[in-house]
């Protein structure tokens, strides 16, 4: 594509604008009316505590179903996301730069990771029906395309972990949760797929095996550690791998995965963006930005939580991390 093809599709058509606006309507209108657990969120610094209702699941398989009703009625093309890519990302961060906070009412934190996450489920998929016309469906797009559903369909069978994650108890709403949900999840966190489309991989046996191994791994390590932390808080008592929480100072957890690093679940989510990434083959670094900066954004936060946590609880998190000395990565860091 020479520099003027890419400048003049990076002007939103109406269509492309029309498909973000009806995805951000339906999400705001499926959130609001659709049944669905109400989950109290932490105890706010004045006391007060949030309510989520977590129908993010339901708001799925709604808007799969109403998209292939609309492909089989012949009211959009299953590929209408991948041939607006350029012009979609360019709408949507239009969109993002001017959206107030307080929109209609809804739970922002949690209207834009559900926008951000919907909406790399359905690229993906537009991409791997793109790949299936094309004739180019082999196994290191299977792979790819099972592997991100799974975390993304997983992540809404969860949803209600979330209310206990760092995005929602300690990040601020603003521009750059804004961003990163809108524009920076769907339109770089797909980039294997897009990849994937114009480059044909063939893996072999033994690296689609070791591939499974790693996405399986990252994702026990992940979901397990969220969820041991997250069933914590709500149940301090709860057996974890059968056996009573240890804890430090009363307040830090010890056991199951938090007794083997601080941030056990942050070993686990790199460990799944790798695998998002290795169907991929090893012959150009463009589909490993994801774990790359996956990896870099972690460090980061996890020294920011290191801070937090020390000015929190002072001597108690001298004493855990003496028990639990490793960061991230057992015995490497």
């Amino acid at each position: 594509m020479d520099a003027a093809a890419l400048a003049a599709s990076l002007v939103p058509s109406w269509s492309a604008v029309v498909v973000l606006f009806s995805y951000l309507g339906y999400l705001a209108a499926a959130g609001a009316v659709l049944p669905g657990k109400l989950v109290p969120g932490a105890v706010l610094p004045d006391s007060s505590r949030l309510h989520y209702r977590c129908n993010g699941l339901l708001s799925l398989l709604l808007l799969l179903v109403l998209s292939a009703l609309g492909v089989y009625m012949g009211w959009m093309s299953p590929t209408v996301i991948a041939d607006r890519g350029i012009e979609l990302l360019s709408a949507t961060f239009i969109f993002s730069v001017i959206l107030n906070p307080h929109f209609m009412g809804v739970d922002l934190k949690f209207f834009f990771v559900r926008a951000g996450m919907m909406a790399w489920l359905f690229i993906n998929l537009s991409l791997f029906a793109k790949s299936y016309l094309a004739g180019s469906a082999n196994l290191s797009v299977i792979l790819y395309q099972f592997f991100c559903a799974w975390y993304i369909v997983d992540y809404f069978v969860h949803e209600e972990l979330m209310t206990s994650t760092w995005d929602i108890i300690a990040e601020r709403l603003g521009f750059m949760l804004v961003f990163g949900d809108l524009v920076f999840i769907p339109f770089t966190f797909t980039i294997q797929g897009w990849w994937l489309l114009r480059n044909n991989v063939e893996l072999s046996l033994l690296a689609a095996t070791v591939n499974c191994f790693i996405f399986v791994i990252g994702y026990l390590v992940f979901r397990g550690a969220n969820k041991q932390k997250h069933v914590f808080k709500k149940s301090p008592k709860a057996l974890i791998w059968g056996k009573p929480p240890k804890l430090v100072g009363g307040k830090l957890l010890v056991s199951g995965y938090w007794g083997i690093a601080r941030h056990c679940n942050y070993l686990g989510d790199i460990l799944l963006a790798l695998s998002f990434s290795l169907p991929c083959g090893t012959s150009s670094v463009i589909p490993y930005f994801y774990p790359t900066y996956l990896f870099i954004l972690l460090i980061w936060r996890e020294r920011r939580d290191e801070a937090r946590c020390s000015e929190k609880y002072k001597e108690i998190w001298v004493e855990y991390c003496k028990l639990v000395p490793w960061r991230i990565f057992p015995y490497v860091y």
